[in-house]
């Protein structure tokens, strides 16, 4: 187990800052990677940052994660509406890990009401600022600061 944090991005968050900018706001995925990085840094924490459309991808990096990271911030996008495999995995792991949503979930469509990742912590709705309140979570069970 390291001090790396594994934050994981689901499907089309690599279109960030390129589509409905009305719902998902103008910043795209290298400006959410570039906060985390600052973020990690100033909580003494290192990130690994990825982002994939492919759900056994996502698996594949959490079942890593188990053995190699302290702790999981995961944006699983649509997934989160449709993947028992990614609850599975997660489940599995046994470091903190808190979910994380660009817009509100539970103010959207209402297919979007339910997150089978939920049994984490939930951070929606507070744009890309809310992987840097992740950030801050997972360092303060970490040890590393105050929530």
């Amino acid at each position: 187990m390291t001090d790396s944090v594994l934050i994981l991005n689901g499907p089309n968050l690599d279109m960030l800052g390129k589509r409905q900018a009305e719902i998902y706001g103008s910043e795209m995925l290298a400006d959410v990677e570039a906060l985390c990085g600052r973020s990690g840094a100033e909580l003494g924490i290192a990130i690994d940052f990825r982002q994939s459309n492919a759900e056994h991808e996502l698996i594949d990096w959490i079942h890593d994660g188990r053995e190699h990271a302290a702790g999981i911030a995961i944006n699983p996008a649509a997934y989160s509406h449709s993947s028992i495999a990614i609850k599975d995995a997660l489940t599995a792991c046994s470091c903190p890990i808190i979910e994380v949503h660009v817009t509100n979930i539970h103010l959207r469509e209402s297919f979007r009401h339910h997150s089978y990742v939920s049994e984490s912590a939930v951070i929606c709705g507070c744009g890309i600022e809310g992987y840097a309140l992740a950030l801050r979570r997972l360092a303060s069970l970490l040890g590393r600061a105050p929530a």
